[in-house]
């Protein structure tokens, strides 16, 4: 690593990113600017993965990916002075697509591809897809620059050993990982951070002290379709040390002086890549063997199957591991979370879901005296400001006086604009003219579909975003009313359980009154969630947590959690898996909406 002087420093600027969805003109303008702005100030610059239009694209990667010489076309000249420059894209070469990254450097008033490095471990698991969209690579390789040796990587190549350390066997002294790394787990224990950025902490520090180099991690930041890009870029130097982070949850540049004296001081103190070097033949060998060794586990092989029985389940954000029956599994500090950090996150996600990528400035929700609107209506004033939030008070001739006071002390409390419309006449009306036998739960699902079909044209009224308000848990329950509850295109708290939703409370400021009392769907006088149910959410929560974690119900039982309750819980998650989804389509063509023709939602 040098510029001309081989002990100069390198400014290394890594640039969090927030793209416009798909919008490659767009983002390429905010790209040059940056550059021109940047040029004075760093030798390197360096943009996430998929910078150039966003990362969750689905089947709308071959609308946008190019090939690199015309990314390095797309930059417009050069000019002297400029830096290095380190950019993702979504790929076309050789007629096939990749999610790749391209290292380019100005050179004669162009830009010249040094190399392009295109991502070999493609996610295909929780919210990501990848290989279904794009291909792997298959070469993983370090290059010369005018600043020294490098490798790239790209996000999960970087969650397996060996591709870092094939670079650094190359004589990268600098691994450059441009990652899209959505949030993920909002533990206490996170020290204001999600967990996976914990994890990329590890893992930059790892590689970067195993091998005497620099690592650098530029990470996307912005809110994709409900997936949060947290941010938070890393550099770190060949001894550990943290010598830049990028800013949570916000767009910006964040500068790092990578020192090259430090990687002699860090090899001289501990030369495990020498080691390494030494150790390789045999190394490759035994790496020659293990891929190619068939025999089957046997009943004493370490790598035998553990019974279910046996297994050690994964706290919250695999942050620890506990023994079957251990009492901690009923634990309420199993769904803690780092509130400060959650409603952040929740703040900007409605303010980017709503203003930048649906392009509304005001958002309007049902506000109906429960916990659950109150902290929807509390995050959206902070989120867009009181005077753009609109929160509608929508009361049946039942419904009880208490929510309807605890709705306008929570209106009066964040000052947002409030409107109270009675629904009864229309209810009643029907009901009267057409089904005067109708069943409580018939009239029940009567007045939340009509409170949707008001939200939605008071939205039309105001040019505002409907808002949802519904939990996890009733989501995952199937306690919700079909096309209703569930019909507002965007929810902060659709990934929260319920207990998690009170807490959340108790951080805003929600009145205790409203907090501490049975949760209530309001739909049929003296009837709360438990009455219906028949268990509480505190029974509820956990059970969930380890259901959709993936253990059995029998496996539960075996923790200690009350049989009864566990089965009734799992027969309702199983029997309600249709009112999460869309509407069930007859496929009859290969362009099937939601099967063939895919696209994000904010696409």
């Amino acid at each position: 690593m040098n510029q001309g002087d081989a002990h100069a420093p390198l400014r290394v600027a890594l640039v969090q990113f927030k793209p416009r969805k798909a919008d490659l003109d767009a983002n390429l303008e905010v790209i040059r600017t940056t550059l021109r702005d940047q040029a004075p100030h760093a030798d390197l610059l360096m943009f996430p993965e998929a910078s150039l239009s966003g990362y969750f694209l689905e089947g709308g990667v071959a609308e946008v990916a190019l090939t690199a010489e015309a990314l390095a076309g797309a930059l417009g000249p050069s000019r002297p002075g400029d830096p290095d420059v380190c950019l993702g894209f979504y790929e076309r070469w050789r007629r096939r697509l990749y999610n790749s990254v391209a290292y380019l450097e100005p050179e004669d008033g162009a830009w010249k591809i040094r190399h392009v490095h295109r991502k070999m471990f493609l996610p295909t698991y929780g919210v990501f897809d990848e290989a279904r969209f794009v291909e792997p690579g298959t070469e993983v390789r370090a290059f010369g620059t005018r600043f020294g040796r490098m490798g790239m990587l790209i996000c999960e190549d970087m969650w397996h050993s060996l591709p870092a350390t094939v670079l650094a066997l190359a004589g990268a002294e600098l691994i450059l990982v441009a990652s899209a790394s959505p949030a993920r787990d909002f533990g206490p224990a996170g020290e204001g951070r999600p967990a996976n950025l914990e994890r990329w902490d590890r893992l930059a520090g790892s590689v970067a002290v195993e091998h005497g180099v620099f690592v650098a991690v530029a990470q996307l930041v912005g809110s994709e379709g409900g997936k949060l890009f947290p941010g938070g870029s890393v550099a770190i130097g060949p001894e550990g040390d943290i010598l830049a982070r990028g800013p949570l949850l916000d767009a910006g540049v964040t500068h790092a002086l990578l020192d090259p004296k430090a990687i002699d001081r860090a090899r001289d103190a501990a030369p495990l890549l020498s080691d390494l070097e030494q150790m390789l033949p045999h190394v490759r060998r035994a790496l020659d063997d293990a891929t190619l060794s068939s025999e089957p586990a046997g009943p004493d092989d370490p790598g035998a199957p553990v019974p279910a029985t046996q297994r050690i389940p994964a706290t919250l954000g695999g942050r620890g591991s506990r023994p079957v029956g251990d009492p901690a599994f009923h634990d309420p500090a199993l769904l803690a979370m780092d509130m400060e950090l959650v409603e952040r996150s929740l703040v900007e996600f409605i303010r980017e879901e709503v203003r930048r990528r649906r392009g509304f400035e005001r958002v309007v929700l049902g506000v109906s005296g429960g916990v659950d609107s109150a902290v929807s209506l509390y995050l959206a004033c902070k989120a867009l400001g009181p005077e753009n939030v609109l929160g509608l008070r929508l009361p049946y001739r039942t419904s009880s006086e208490e929510s309807l006071e605890h709705a306008r002390l929570v209106l009066d409390a964040t000052g947002a604009d409030s409107r109270t419309i009675d629904i009864s006449a229309p209810i009643d009306a029907y009901v009267e003219a057409h089904e005067p036998d109708v069943s409580p739960l018939r009239k029940g699902n009567l007045m939340a579909r009509l409170r949707a079909v008001i939200l939605f044209d008071q939205s039309a009224r105001v040019h505002a975003l409907p808002l949802g308000t519904g939990n996890k848990s009733e989501r995952l329950l199937g306690y919700f009313t079909w096309h209703a509850d569930d019909s507002p295109p965007i929810n902060p708290l659709g990934d929260l359980f319920k207990v998690q939703v009170w807490a959340l409370a108790r951080h805003l400021g929600v009145p205790d009154v409203i907090i501490d009392k049975p949760a209530t769907a309001d739909l049929v006088r003296g009837v709360s969630d438990e009455d219906e149910l028949g268990f509480s959410y505190h029974q509820a929560d956990p059970i969930l947590h380890w259901l959709v974690r993936g253990y059995r119900v029998e496996e539960l039982v075996e923790m200690g959690f009350d049989q009864p309750a566990v089965a009734l819980v799992a027969r309702r998650l199983q029997s309600t898996h249709w009112k999460r989804e869309l509407p069930t389509v007859a496929i009859l063509s290969s362009s099937a909406i939601g099967e063939f023709y895919l696209r994000p939602v904010d696409y």
